[in-house]
């Protein structure tokens, strides 16, 4: 037995020396060492290493770690099996890193090896946006990483003050207040390192620019870790602060416009991956042990519905050399297996009765309607809701599989990407039709909430009902936003642009500087070369020859001047 990252990390180090047959092997074997190593693991197992004079706890896992920790290893085997194809070492060990690192933050027991691992994701999971090869994912890889670096820091200077404040690292409540009511320095840090990883507004760029960039494979890994290893962060340190019900909500919503109007397949599930992530955080903001509940099976069922629909997407895009929805149409005809599996995730997303999306969300919702303080919030994800089944239920599958035939050649992935995908399609459905015999098994609270109720199953029909009559009638009179070409701007737009050109003048501003400052040091050092050989040189003031007789006039003086000080002194 031992910690679960160190499988995966042995895995990651097996991939330089083994040879290319055997890499698809080890990619798909390392995740199901992994679940039996853990179903080994004693509940109460830890791990602990020492390093500079501190004991770092490498595996102690808490209330919440379980459910994720099962998580984690099934999405690995999931998008491990549908990359072991490729044979790709270098992508292989560092999906494999990434994973590992993932499963280590969410089961470290102190701060200090929470930050270890963070950034071991961090690191790691650029290589996935790199590994495309191309000028594109080559820039947004690098603007990737440094949200993540930005993400590390912050979490590392909240780690700093806590301990200076409370002289504790233990992975627990932090919260955003000190007891005497005041703001808290080293929680605020924390939150916000641990919320640009998962995608607080204006701090969410870096995924709709960087996963829509990585490898066909690359993306369903991405899809994965990061923001569910935030929203675990969240769920342990910040149960229940109010402000992330705010900002949970806006989440929920504003992707939703962004989602509509564009038109590449994979920044659409961009912008619904930080819609769902809204709904983690309404419901770990409400704080009530159903709304906690309900976050945490979100994020379970999130990993294999919108890895299904990255997986559908990343066929599409390697069978077809194509992505943007204005380019697509008809892949039904040549694709019909990777055009069902769509299917099934965009019935899971849109939260349809009997597919897995229904049984949390729908958990999330009630939360919010049920809390005297949050009752708003339920409107909000009412919309958020209705809107993610316009951009993700209807528009990713119809425009890929059903719209207009655009008369691509194609065909169906290899076999074994079929198989991931039709793994995560039944987990869908398994999960959505025996919800208290899967994940609701895994919850960190008692459960006694029942989906399947008439009010819960009549409400959200109703609401794609409407939902997709609003589409059909958008899309029949022409009102539907067209898919183009073209660059939405984000917030990032300030830091690619005004930020751009400000860096770019005071570079030519400090590049005159620079060589203004080069011209008065040469000439500094002109005047010194002259100055040393007009009193240094051959023929210098203190180097050249003396008559013996002024030396001796100068010997005389310094004598006479240190026996006057001697007998004075």
């Amino acid at each position: 037995m031992m910690p679960p990252f160190l499988i995966f990390a042995v895995a990651a180090i097996l991939m330089a020396v083994v040879r290319r047959e055997m890499r698809g092997a080890i990619l798909v074997a390392a995740p199901i060492v992994g679940l039996v190593n853990l179903w080994a693991l004693p509940g109460d197992a830890t791990f602990t290493a020492h390093v500079v004079g501190y004991d770092l706890s490498l595996y102690a896992p808490g209330r919440f770690s379980e459910l994720f920790l099962v998580l984690f290893h099934l999405a690995a085997l999931v998008a491990g099996l549908f990359s072991a194809h490729t044979g790709k070492g270098g992508q292989h060990a560092a999906s494999l890193l990434y994973a590992g690192s993932a499963l280590g933050a969410v089961g470290a027991g102190d701060l200090v090896s929470l930050f270890l691992f963070w950034e071991v994701m961090a690191v790691s999971s650029t290589f996935l946006v790199w590994g495309r090869g191309t000028d594109r994912a080559w820039r947004a890889g690098n603007r990737y990483l440094l949200w993540q670096i930005l993400s590390g820091l912050l979490l590392l200077a909240g780690i700093v003050a806590r301990f200076n404040q409370t002289g504790s690292i233990d992975v627990d409540f932090v919260g955003l207040s000190n007891p005497d009511g005041s703001a808290s320095l080293a929680g605020w840090l924390i939150f916000l390192g641990i919320g640009t990883k998962a995608c607080f507004p204006l701090l969410h760029t870096w995924l709709v620019d960087g996963y829509p960039e990585a490898t066909p494979t690359g993306a369903v890994w991405l899809s994965s870790f990061t923001t569910k290893a935030a929203v675990y962060g969240l769920a342990t340190m910040f149960a229940g602060e109010s402000m992330l019900v705010w900002i949970g909500a806006s989440m929920a919503a504003f992707p939703i416009f962004y989602a509509v109007i564009e038109n590449d397949m994979r920044r659409v599930l961009g912008y619904s991956m930080i819609n769902q992530i809204g709904f983690m955080l309404v419901g770990i903001g409400v704080g009530t042990e159903l709304g906690i509940n309900g976050a945490v099976a979100h994020a379970f069922n999130d990993v294999l519905f919108k890895g299904l629909l990255f997986m559908t997407m990343g066929a599409v895009l390697q069978q077809t050399g194509r992505i943007h929805a204005s380019d697509l149409g008809g892949l039904a005809k040549t694709m019909p297996w990777t055009g069902r599996f769509c299917l099934v995730g965009a019935a899971s997303i849109s939260a349809f009765p009997l597919f897995s999306g229904f049984v949390s969300k729908s958990m999330i919702m009630s939360a919010a309607a049920y809390s005297d303080q949050h009752y708003w919030v339920w409107f909000v994800l009412l919309f958020a809701a209705a809107g993610v089944f316009h951009h993700a239920g209807i528009k990713i599958p119809f425009f890929a599989f059903y719209a207009h035939d655009a008369k691509i050649p194609a065909s169906d992935p290899p076999r074994n990407q079929l198989v991931a995908m039709g793994i995560a399609a039944a987990a869908c459905v398994l999960i959505g039709t025996f919800p208290q015999y899967t994940v609701y098994a895994l919850l960190p609270f008692e459960n006694t909430y029942s989906p399947y109720d008439v009010a819960h199953v009549v409400t959200q029909l109703q609401l794609l009902f409407f939902s997709a009559l609003a589409f059909t009638w958008l899309q029949r009179s022409g009102l539907y936003p067209p898919e183009l070409h073209s660059t939405n701007l984000d917030a990032d737009w300030a830091l690619r642009r005004p930020a751009l050109r400000a860096w770019r003048r005071a570079a030519v501003a400090g590049r005159g500087r620079v060589l203004g400052l080069k011209r008065s040091l040469r000439r500094g050092i002109k005047g010194a070369d002259l100055y040393m050989r007009r009193n240094a040189g051959p023929y210098g003031v203190m180097t050249r020859t003396w008559p013996t007789g002024v030396m001796m006039v100068w010997v005389t003086a310094l004598l006479v001047g240190y026996l006057v000080l001697y007998y004075v002194g």
